[in-house]
């Protein structure tokens, strides 16, 4: 049976804080690529689910798997929001939106994290979290490149043609 935890204003307002920070950054990346859930959708996110950690810390004195119930909870249910912002392109065969639902996932677990007093964790995945989101373009385009078959042209032929004039 987990131990309760009582928290004061302070640390309460530290924990949501965090949770607030850490899902807006992720948030703000979203937006600034103008992807479906932005700022608000990924702090909100991350608070809730703070919360309900918060909640399940303070008052589980009688049920020690309080806590895994509610992790399995808002696993589950942020599986649902996330698969809100996924759509299926059938005209041009292709489907959006999955690195947004990953962020809204990882915004929830980021939020977790913080209810639970994890905030060093918390810090470090969110660099790692902008770093993914930052740098992933890059590194996919450079691999596809790589991978390609075929020869790779450098410029466009018609570059290529005005060299010669």
């Amino acid at each position: 049976m987990p131990p309760t935890v009582d928290l004061d204003a302070t640390s309460l307002a530290i924990r949501l804080g965090a949770a607030l920070l850490a899902g807006g950054l992720i948030g703000v990346d979203r937006e600034m690529n103008r992807k479906p859930a932005g700022m608000r959708t990924h702090a909100l996110v991350s608070i809730g689910s703070a919360i309900v950690v918060l909640i399940i810390l303070g008052s589980a004195r009688d049920n020690g798997d309080a806590l895994s119930r509610a992790v399995q909870g808002i696993i589950t249910g942020i599986g649902f929001l996330g698969a809100g912002v996924i759509l299926q392109l059938e005209a041009e065969r292709r489907i959006e939106g999955l690195t947004t639902a990953a962020t809204i996932w990882v915004a929830a677990a980021l939020g977790m994290a913080c209810g639970a007093g994890q905030v060093e964790l918390v810090a470090i995945a969110v660099v790692v979290v902008l770093v993914v989101l930052g740098g992933g373009n890059y590194v996919e385009d450079a691999i596809k490149r790589r991978l390609s078959p075929g020869p790779r042209i450098e410029s466009p032929p018609e570059a290529r043609d005005s060299d010669r004039k």
